[in-house]
């Protein structure tokens, strides 16, 4: 199949074939047409399926098409809802790109940045208008975003934004926009409080599922062991001995992407790290140094990196496994896009093993382990108990239990100890 065969408009086919596309992906070929013939829709699809044009594409064509309605002042008729800043600017990126032959009008308005240019653009007039929730409200309380006549609504990762916290505002969205209208939901997930969101807004939806491991076909992934203390030494390792360029790095939290990328930058390598808390200019300055060749580590947290759209990212290296394995898929759809090879390389310490199983559940495939020389793990590297958990088991001792003498440590390695080295053993370090 071929985008032509959509019926879309010769000036967004000819932006298509700008951009070097013949062939939709499976989450492209199945959306447009649904989206094209009005229905309201409820999409299982995370990042790097295609998602934003899967959506972008057919939403500009049909505002391309002559409305009987349509005074010359540009009004929103096309709300886009996203979580993160940098997601509302992917969207927004993708709309340019694919209508940049058409005369529509979009704009893209998120918080962390002047509002004053962005209710000048809409007070001049937009069709599109891509938004996260807190910005959009504000803009709204002011009077300047106008919603009262929005055709199509678009919630893109409504799981994220949940996750975020975004559920009150995107309820006060609702209220904002006609109840006649088409709705497009995209989720990675459908949990529960999903199915519940999507159950009060949307109408009689199509359902549309592209599976995780599509996602991370063209992706090779790889274990690293390593104790946590070898990580940054490791990391660094890797990247200089196999000359890696453009290195997207997660860790967990926004202090940890700073450490790290100060850490780096000691090693001789040019990093930057991107978090909430980072000002949106700083933000874009890093992403497109990241972007231009300067910056080769890119240091980010789960939601900053959220959107983040870089064309042959080539290594994406999980510093320290997400907590929830969805993520996981998150993470490495920042490479091997449209078809191209990535690579995926996680730094496992003993303490996230439960957590890369997990992962290898959701994959339905075991990664493979790979030791890397002087940087192997021995038994020093698994934590023993807290000394308040052991003063615990002193005061409370299980019935039967032979204690050693006050003072002699016991030459027998504990019960935890032996377990996590078991189950490390029976993934296959090779």
């Amino acid at each position: 199949m071929t985008f032509d065969k959509f019926g879309l408009s010769a000036d967004i086919l000819r932006a298509i074939e700008d951009q070097g596309y013949t062939t939709p992906t499976p989450v492209q070929a199945q959306a447009i047409p649904v989206i094209l013939e009005g229905h309201d829709i409820m999409a299982g699809a995370q990042t790097g399926t295609g998602k934003t044009a899967g959506f972008t594409l057919p939403l500009l064509q049909l505002m391309n098409k002559e409305h009987p309605e349509r005074h010359k002042r540009h009004h929103v008729r096309v709300l886009v809802i996203t979580p993160t800043r940098e997601l509302a600017a992917q969207v927004g990126e993708s709309i340019a790109t694919y209508g940049k032959y058409l005369s529509l009008r979009s704009t893209v308005v998120f918080g962390g940045v002047g509002i004053v240019p962005q209710i000048e653009k809409l007070r001049r007039g937009v069709d599109i208008l891509v938004a996260t929730p807190g910005r959009l409200l504000d803009l709204a309380n002011r009077g300047v975003a106008d919603l009262s006549r929005v055709e199509i609504l678009v919630l893109d990762e409504a799981d994220r934004m949940l996750d975020m916290g975004f559920i009150h505002d995107i309820r006060k969205v609702f209220a904002l926009v006609p109840k006649n209208r088409q709705n497009l939901l995209f989720s990675a997930t459908f949990s529960d409080e999903i199915k519940r969101l999507a159950a009060g807004i949307l109408k009689q939806p199509k359902y549309i599922e592209v599976e995780h491991n599509q996602a991370c076909a063209q992706v090779s992934h790889i274990v690293h062991p390593v104790g946590k203390s070898k990580k940054r030494e490791l990391l660094s390792h890797l990247i200089i001995s196999r000359e890696l360029q453009q290195v997207l790095v997660f860790t967990r939290t926004k202090h940890g992407a700073n450490r790290l990328a100060t850490q780096l930058e000691s090693d001789g390598i040019n990093a930057s790290a991107i978090h909430g808390n980072k000002s949106q200019t700083a933000r874009t300055k890093a992403l497109a140094g990241f972007k231009q060749g300067t910056v080769r580590v890119l240091v980010a947290t789960d939601i900053a990196a959220r959107g983040l759209d870089i064309d042959q990212l080539p290594h994406v290296v999980n510093y320290e496994l997400p907590n929830v394995s969805e993520d996981y898929v998150h993470r490495i759809g920042r490479t091997g896009r449209a078809g191209r090879t990535g690579e995926a390389m996680s730094l496992v310490s003993y303490d996230e093993l439960k957590l890369l199983h997990g992962i290898e559940r959701l994959l339905k495939k075991e990664i493979p382990k790979v030791d890397v020389p002087g940087y192997t793990m021995d038994v020093s590297d698994v934590s023993p108990p807290s000394p308040d958990r052991q003063n615990r088991s002193r005061r409370r001792p299980p019935q039967g239990h032979n204690r050693p003498h006050a003072g002699r440590p016991s030459s027998k390695p504990s019960g935890r100890r032996t377990r996590s080295r078991n189950r490390w053993s029976s993934s296959k370090v090779s």
